[in-house]
């Protein structure tokens, strides 16, 4: 890693954790089943999703301690929407003992971090790309006991100049969460109606400064192992047929996108790559695919499929203070033991058309 980004990392600290769970217990709770054969290596689950948005100061009352002390107040609320994100992965009692997730509320990781270095200094480091790593939180999943590791984290740090960023990493297996859903507008309406409702309330009940010193640099109170170890991703959009997240034909298309995708990023997948797919809420099926011996659907570009752009997903839209969006967000998928494509239906309204994400990694495996 580049002396800039060392300096980067020697210059970030953790100053609080907790955890969020949503306000009402959830009843009945739901499950999402994890379906993967003897062959699919247990590491592919340790892969997430990231999400960074950046803000620049916009105002004296504005700062990411305020935006992440509300955030402890509206994301319970937020969760009501979705409860597989404060969920846990574990052995299931019936089929064998298949892999599930379950909406048991055990809730998520909210971090708070400072950084000595202000926001238009990071944008502009020549290496940002990998120093992003450090404004979002990750623990891989424990692979003996997965039942007791979050599989989502969200991390508020704050710059010197009063510019912050909010950090989301959340497992592969709850990715269409964030990317078939509104579920951060949904919680970016939340948070903004409860702080509006709570003008006179200057700060939030739980407002870190109020209770520590945050001006010098703490010890880490925990270590993250988030990585930028992502490789290039390239992201479609494609006509899907009737009843094709239940067949072969998401190998098919996810064989034909991973080519179109090595074409136009210059970089070549290894023979083998994991596979997910995300054939209902209630399922989710992972395979090891190889790029031999499966026939390619013949498509063609506009007609059957598309490019799509991070900016499709609506993460530079989203404002945790009315009226200040984003001034650049990044998304990754970590990459750590191969490539990954990654097939998600759109949003209900486009029903009929699929988004599938390829990652290419850096180096062959």
């Amino acid at each position: 890693m580049a002396k800039q980004t060392d300096s980067f990392v020697s210059k970030l600290s953790i100053e609080g954790i907790m955890t969020v769970t949503p306000i009402r217990i959830t009843d009945p709770r739901q499950t999402r089943q994890v379906l993967a054969g003897e062959v699919v290596d247990p590491g592919v689950f340790q892969r997430c999703l990231n999400v960074v948005q950046y803000y620049r100061k916009e105002n004296e009352e504005d700062s990411g301690w305020l935006v992440a002390g509300w955030i402890k107040e509206t994301l319970g609320r937020a969760l009501l929407e979705q409860p597989m994100i404060c969920g846990r992965l574990r052995k299931g009692e019936q089929n064998d003992g298949d892999l599930e997730i379950v909406s048991n509320d055990c809730g998520i990781r909210l971090i708070e971090a400072r950084i000595q270095m202000n926001l238009s200094q990071f944008l502009d480091l020549k290496r940002r790309e990998e120093a992003e790593a450090q404004l979002v939180f990750w623990k891989d999943i424990d692979e003996e006991s997965p039942q007791f590791s979050p599989l989502f984290y969200v991390q508020v740090t704050n710059f010197q100049c009063g510019g912050y960023s909010i950090g989301i990493s959340c497992s592969i297996l709850l990715a269409d969460l964030m990317l078939g859903t509104e579920f951060l507008k949904t919680w970016a309406d939340i948070h903004n109606n409860i702080v509006n409702k709570n003008n006179e309330r200057k700060l939030p009940l739980f407002y870190l400064p109020g209770l520590k010193n945050t001006t010098t640099s703490s010890p880490n109170i925990i270590s993250s192992s988030s990585s930028k170890n992502s490789g290039k991703t390239m992201s479609f959009k494609i006509n899907a047929e009737s009843g094709s997240l239940e067949s072969d034909w998401c190998r098919k298309a996810a064989l034909a996108c991973l080519e179109e995708a090595e074409h136009n990023l210059g970089s070549e997948m290894g023979a083998e790559f994991s596979l997910f797919v995300n054939e209902s809420f209630e399922a989710i099926k992972v395979e090891s695919c190889s790029k031999h011996g499966t026939p390619k659907p013949q498509l063609n570009l506009n007609k059957d499929f598309t490019y799509a752009k991070w900016d499709d997903f609506g993460a530079n839209e989203v404002t945790f203070r009315q009226g200040n969006k984003p001034a650049h967000v990044s998304y990754w998928f970590t990459s750590i033991l191969g490539g990954v494509v990654v097939v998600i239906p759109s949003l209900q309204e486009d029903a009929n058309r699929v988004n599938i994400f390829v990652t290419i990694p850096n180096e062959k495996f």
